[in-house]
Parts: C-alpha cells; structure tokens; sequence
C-alpha cells in the first residue's frame, strides 16, 4: 500500500470529523446540537434551534466535508478504490468524529457532498429522487432513505467505478440504521412533515 492511499482516507475522516454543527452554534450562541433539539449535530436541528441561516452555513460545511476530500483525491491521481476509501473515510468522519465523542450526524449532507465530487450525473439523479419523493409525500427523512436505497442502483447505471459501489453499499447501511428511529416514526405515522410554501402569482 503506497503512502497516498493510507493518508488520504485518515484525511478524509478527519476532515469528516470536524463537526459543522456544533462550530456553527458555538459561533453563534446558540445550544450544543447534541443536547438539544432532536439531539442530532445537523443542519435540520439547527435550523430547529437557530433558524434558516445557521442551518443554511451547516449544510454548506456538511457538503464541504465530503465534497473537499474526493476532490483532493482526484486531482492527487489517486486510483478509484483510493478515492472511494478517502469518501468512506470522510463518511465515517461525520457519524462518529473523533474530535467530539464520536458522536456524529446522519450522514445525508455529507454523503451527497461525496457523490457530487464522485459524479455531476450519480447526485443530479439522487437530487430529482429526493425531490419527487419529498413532494410527494412531504416527509424529508422518507425523501432521504428513498434516494440513499437507490444510490448504489444509480451508480451501477453511470456506469462508476465497483469501489464507489461497494463503498455506496456501506454507505446505505450506515445511512438507514443512522435513520432507524425516523423508519420507526414514519411506520407509526408520527414523523414531521415538510412545509411546503410556494410563492403566489
């Protein structure tokens, strides 16, 4: 195993680990995600305890944290299996930080972060499933699980690289028991639904 390919994934999970959430409340005043809210260090408990820009600033930096690391891989020349490492690595990075207790978000953000670097196609498709599902059904958590079972599908018909899937299909896994307590809302009808607000003619 070269150099690159051991360094560039324990980057990527320490660029996964430093948690959005939590800068941007401490930034801003505002209560530790992890104690407050949902409990979940995410742009959507922020938005919960600070409104529309604080989560707006967390989503960017969620995005960032896997978008950052596969592009340094990419331009570096790394071989596919050393990139789809890096993404697994920054994945892993925001659900269980090293810097906070490993105790990290759902990982919706930062994957979708991760599969734009990957591929412009794989999210523009993910994006269109997220959204014709949230429409549909209001639900965000459902939108997000819709899109995350048809990740590895998707990649299949880009045509990617067999380390982006297999590394999706541990993705998958991670993402659906990181959203087990939704599945378990949305089986009992008790999950939030989205607002939708449409601006009048």
């Amino acid at each position: 195993m070269s150099l690159l390919a051991f360094l560039l994934p324990v980057a990527g999970y320490l660029i996964g680990s430093l948690s959005s959430a939590v800068f941007v409340c401490r930034l801003l005043g505002l209560p530790d995600p992890r104690l407050e809210g949902s409990n979940n260090p995410g742009a959507t408990n922020v938005l919960r305890l600070g409104g529309k820009k604080a989560a707006a600033i967390t989503l960017a930096g969620d995005l960032a944290k896997g978008l950052v690391p596969v592009l340094i891989a990419t331009g570096l020349g790394a071989a596919p299996g050393v990139v789809a490492t890096t993404a697994l690595g920054a994945f892993l990075g925001h659900l269980y930080p090293v810097f906070f207790g490993f105790r990290g978000g759902k990982g919706v953000a930062t994957a979708a972060g991760i599969w734009a670097a990957v591929s412009w196609q794989v999210i523009l498709i993910l994006v269109g499933i997220w959204l014709a599902v949230v429409l549909a059904s209001r639900y965000s958590s459902l939108a997000a699980l819709s899109a995350t079972a048809a990740l590895p599908l998707v990649l299949l018909y880009v045509g990617s690289d067999r380390a982006f899937v297999a590394v999706s299909l541990v993705m998958t896994v991670l993402l659906v028991w990181r959203h087990r307590t939704n599945i378990g809302r949305l089986v009992r009808g008790e999950e939030s639904r989205v607002r939708l607000t449409f601006p009048k003619s």
